[in-house]
Order: structure tokens, then sequence, then C-alpha cells
């Protein structure tokens, strides 16, 4: 019987260094790669419908023609299908009698159970997964997941005392040089929900990411990190990968790989160590997601408390439109509306202000992240949100950034500000008051919104 193997590409699309996809191709006599566009649908009934933005599709759309381009040299080909992933799935194991079906790890809560659903539903069908983007496997951890520390320092602790895989042992790249090819003629076609879009700011897939990564690890910037890494812009102030992670065009080995090779070559230092930990911060709420699921999208977040916030439509499409009283908070959402991407202190600082100020129900801010960002990661993004919001992995419950302060610290001479700054005929509210009725509910017209 001849074996036909499916590969669902999700947050790894790249060839190299990719397990999943390895164990798969020395397993069948023929394979079909799937990615599959789809709406993300969340838990709450709430935001169940999220439209991603021009750059968003942008960044996408360079990513698959990355990936395709990856294939098309071992004689492979992507199909991408728009609409419902549980629904296209399904129809290409019957449509085409796979037998063999595989995967990255699933992270997220709707993504673990559509992969549960699919195993129940086709138990003819012989499913695998491997860990494509996390540091860790989870028999690698030194605790059960259930008892996962409620605190990053916590985990971070456990992690560089007792993990079983050091950082400086990092698994070695396995390359493919080959794969079984499609069981009958398919052609690479994006979906017309992508045909039209372009991000001209950012660029994904592979090859850019492999470049991307070898230049910055090619200048001094990693020896400086620390001090850049709370800035608001310049040159290699970020590392950036966290777009190529996201999508998975890089995987958080290769980072580790390349950052151990530097290290070696010019010496480690507290610099090079923060980009380590800030891959730490992405593991961590990889496995929060995981044993958390559905309460990631909570209001109560995993805390079961109670935000003092709700929701003021008119508050909200302020932030939203860059339109709130503060230049600095209208300058960061322009950069994140027009690119999909602002530094991370750019979205702490806006996160707190929404939160605190606007006094707007955080999974707003979350959602509408979940629109924006070109490297949105369901478990960094929402775990971030939570964190902000005080009802996540916080000990301090929350964190409240006061604006003028920022200012001073991250643009005292206002030129990121006046570089994302609104058109000169965007009106700008002045204060809160604008926003709300005598008694502090929405005005007739925030209700109209």
């Amino acid at each position: 019987m001849k074996r036909i193997g499916l590969y669902l590409f999700t947050q790894d699309c790249r060839v190299q260094d990719n397990d999943a996809l390895y164990l798969l191709a020395s397993s069948v006599d023929t394979l079909i790669c799937l990615y599959c566009v789809a709406p993300q649908t969340r838990y709450d009934k709430q935001f169940s419908q999220t439209t991603a933005s021009e750059a968003q599709k942008g960044y996408l759309k360079s990513t698959l023609q990355g990936l395709q381009n990856s294939l098309a040299q071992l004689g492979q080909t992507l199909n991408v299908e728009y609409g419902d992933r549980r629904g296209v799935i399904a129809d290409y194991i019957s449509r085409f009698e796979i037998t063999h079906v595989a995967s990255s790890i699933p992270v997220a809560y709707n993504e673990s159970h559509m992969w549960q659903w699919l195993k129940s539903t086709f138990s003819h069908v012989n499913f695998q997964t491997a860990n494509n983007s996390q540091i860790y496997y989870r028999t690698q951890l030194p605790f059960d997941l259930a008892e996962l520390p409620k605190s990053f320092s916590s985990f971070r602790k456990f992690i560089e005392r007792d993990a079983q895989c050091e950082r400086t042992e990092t698994i070695p790249q396995r390359p493919c040089f080959h794969l079984p090819p499609p069981p009958c003629l398919m052609q690479f076609k994006l979906p017309k929900y992508l045909i039209n879009t372009q991000n001209n700011d950012y660029y994904g897939g592979e090859e850019n990411a492999q470049k991307h990564l070898r230049g910055y690890f090619n200048s001094d910037a990693a020896s400086g990190y620390k001090q850049t890494r709370n800035a608001l812009h310049g040159n290699h102030f970020s590392t950036l990968f966290s777009p190529y992670l996201a999508h998975g065009a890089l995987s958080p080995q290769q980072v580790l790989r390349a950052l151990n090779e530097y290290e070696n070559q010019h010496g480690s230092n507290e610099s090079t160590y923060w980009i380590y930990f800030e891959l730490l911060w992405r593991e961590y709420f990889h496995w929060y997601s995981q044993l958390h699921q559905s309460a990631l999208f909570k209001f109560t977040g995993i805390t079961n408390t109670k935000p003092l916030t709700s929701f003021y439509p008119q508050r909200f499409a302020a932030w939203c439109n860059g339109n709130t009283p503060e230049p600095l908070i209208n300058a960061l959402i322009n950069e994140l509306n027009k690119t999909g991407w602002i530094s991370n202190r750019g979205r702490q600082i806006i996160a707190s202000y929404l939160v605190n100020e606007l006094q707007v129900d955080w999974r707003y801010g979350a959602a509408y992240f979940e629109q924006r960002l070109i490297d949105y990661d369901v478990a960094s993004n929402w775990g971030n949100w939570q964190y902000i919001a005080g009802v996540g992995a916080d000990t301090k419950g929350g964190r409240h950034f006061n604006i003028q302060k920022q200012v001073r610290l991250y643009d005292p001479d206002g030129e990121y500000t006046r570089q994302w700054s609104p058109t000169k005929t965007q009106s700008t509210s002045r204060n809160l008051a604008e926003y709300t009725d005598m008694t502090g509910w929405p005005n007739e017209q925030s209700r109209s919104l």
C-alpha cells in the first residue's frame, strides 16, 4: 500500500531544521504540503473573528512565497487554502487518501483541539508531531507541566539550573536534502485573500530569515543588545527575530546556534545572555499557553481576578486610530498600523495606556494586536497582555507605565514621535472627558460607534 503523507505547516514555515517534516518525509512515498489560511477563532465568542491588516497579510504572503521557494528546490510545492482549517484538512485527508499526517506540536487552545479532533475522526491515519517551535521538549523540563512556575523569574531559574538540555548543547541541525514528490500534479497558488497584499517594510520567508540571522551576528549588535533593547527605533536596536520566529521561518534552535557561535568568537557578556533571556520569555509563554488553554483568553486570566476595566468604544477607537491625547501613544499606534511591528518597549507602553489610562478591557487590545502584528504569536501575545493587565504571570499584579517618564527615557528629543506622528489633518482628542458623559460612561457619540 502506498503511503501518502500530508504535512500541515503552521508556525514552522521552513524546510530546514524542521523535525516534523523530516520525520514524515522518511515515512511516506508521496507527500502533500499544506498551509491553511483561516480566521483565528478565539475561545471567547466576543473575539470569534479577527481581520488581518494589509501589513500582516503582506508579510504572510512573502513568508509563504519564501516557503514555496524552499520546497521547490526539493521538488515539492506548497498548497495554500483559505477557509476553515478543520474542514480543509479533513477534505484533503479524504480526497487524497492520506495515510500519514504530521505537524509541529500545537501550542494554542484551538489548534490543540483541532488536532485531537482530527486524530479521533480519522483513527486509521498515522498522526505525528515534533517540536519545531520551542527550545525544549516537555520531557526536558525540570517539572511537570501542571507545576509550571507562576512567574517567568521562577521558570528561568528552574531552566538554568535543572533543565536536561543546556543552552550551549543545542541539538545539531538536521539538514533536509530530499522530499518525496506530491502524489499528483500540484501548483503553488495564493488565495485571493493574499494576492494583492504587500508589506513594504518587512519581508518574510526562510531565505530572508537566514540572511537576517547572518547579518545580525556578523555585526557587533549582540554585544550591546541589553543597552539597546528598550529603544523605540534605531539601527540594530532590536534583533528583529520575532517575525521570523512567529511564522517559523526561523527556529529558536537556529538562533541559539548562531548565538553560541558568536559567543565562541567574540566572547559572551550580559547582552548576549539577554538574547537567550528573551527567547526564554517566549518559551515560557508557549508552555503557559499549553497549560492554561482557554484561560489565556478570559477576562479574569489565570488568576480569576477581575480588572477594574470595561469597554469604552470611543476610547478604544481613539487608541486604535492613534488619536489619543498622548503624542507618543499615537506615534506607536501609527507605526503598528502601517508596518505591523513596533518595539517591545512600545508594545508595553501602549498596552499599559489602554488598560490603565483608558481603562479598556485588555482583551480588546490583545485582539487588535492579533489583527496587526506581523510577529503575532498566540501564546506570547495573550500571555503578555495578561501580564500587563495583572491577570497573568506577574506577581506584582500588572504593569503601569508613566507615559511622561517613558517619553523622557526613550524619546527625549521627540525624534520617534515626529517620525510617526499623525497627519496634520487628523484631529487629536485632548482629554479623556471627551470620551464619556458626566457619569463616566461612554457618551452618545461613543455608544453609536
